[in-house]
């Protein structure tokens, strides 16, 4: 018996799937299951006599009675509401100056993506030499030669954490400007050239026009950000090791310091779990305001 035409798109179409879902299966769902039943269990690395106990709900209790996730929860939540903020503003500001028409554009277009192209690792390490209190780069800009008013910028809780800010905003507001970029480049020219006949000003362009309509791509780069922001774990560890003070602990550091340097593996993969679920419940936030706003433009 014969298949027919649509028959066989589907099983064609089906055939191009399987390998995606497994995929998917094996390297996305199957890790957050497994780190699901990590936590439920007390596991730790170097002791395999006391073997794998079943203690369900008891490090996701633990993990909310303790002191040090919770500082860590909120280090995580500052550093993404205030990194997100600057990264957005800036790539917006970046976004609207190289979508102008102009000389050497090409060549500008390209020298903003570099610390976004530049791996994270290498660059904190080089943050971390701007922000080193003897030789670094910061403290001869303001201090010159007079060594005795260095500061140690790393030393201080405030400082230390503005400066992991600083870090992530310089390496990624490109990013975000790439996203926003996308969204000016479909805005008609002929909305601008409407709006000028009308006799509206450049701000109230901005504001009636541009914002309005870009505002799904500053929700994408806002919902990339952010989760990519959640998940901070390479400038940490590179810059400050979660000091001074755990000051700059956030989740990430902190379940692979439980894992991996005091051998809890199952109460650092409770930790893991807890990223995921405040990563994917903000994802959901954003995705549902993103779907209303393409309604709307629709509308």
């Amino acid at each position: 018996m014969q298949l027919s035409l649509r028959s066989k798109e589907r099983l064609f179409a089906l055939g191009l799937l399987i390998p995606t879902f497994t995929f998917v299966l094996i390297f996305a769902f199957y890790p957050i299951l497994y780190s699901v039943y990590l936590s439920l269990h007390r596991i730790i690395i170097g002791l395999p006599a006391l073997g794998k106990t079943f203690v369900g709900l008891s490090n996701y209790r633990s993990l909310l009675r303790d002191p040090i996730a919770l500082k860590a929860l909120s280090n995580t939540f500052i550093f993404v509401a205030v990194s997100t903020f600057f990264e957005i503003l800036l790539g917006l500001a970046i976004a609207l100056l190289i979508h102008k028409r102009f000389r050497g554009r090409g060549i500008v277009r390209a020298s903003i993506l570099i610390p976004w192209a530049i791996p994270t690792v290498v660059s904190s390490q080089m943050w971390r030499y701007i922000f080193n209190d003897k030789y670094g780069l910061l403290n001869l800009i303001l201090y010159g030669s007079d060594i005795a008013r260095y500061k140690a910028w790393l030393a201080e809780p405030f400082y230390a954490f503005s400066a992991i800010i600083v870090a992530d905003v310089w390496k990624t507001s490109s990013f975000a400007a790439l996203l926003i970029l996308a969204g000016l480049q479909v805005i008609p020219d002929e909305l601008y050239d409407a709006a000028r006949v009308d006799g509206a000003t450049g701000w109230q362009q901005f504001t009636r026009i541009t914002l309005p309509l870009i505002r799904p791509a500053l929700l994408i780069a806002l919902l990339f950000r952010t989760m990519d922001a959640f998940r901070v774990f390479d400038l940490v560890f590179v810059m400050t090791q979660g000091g001074p003070a755990d000051s700059t602990n956030v989740l990430q550091f902190y379940g692979y310091k439980k894992i991996f340097a005091e051998g809890l593996m199952g109460y650092g993969s409770t930790v893991s779990v807890l990223v995921f679920l405040v990563t994917f419940l903000i994802s959901l936030l954003y995705i549902r305001t993103l779907g209303r706003q393409f309604r709307r433009s629709e509308a």
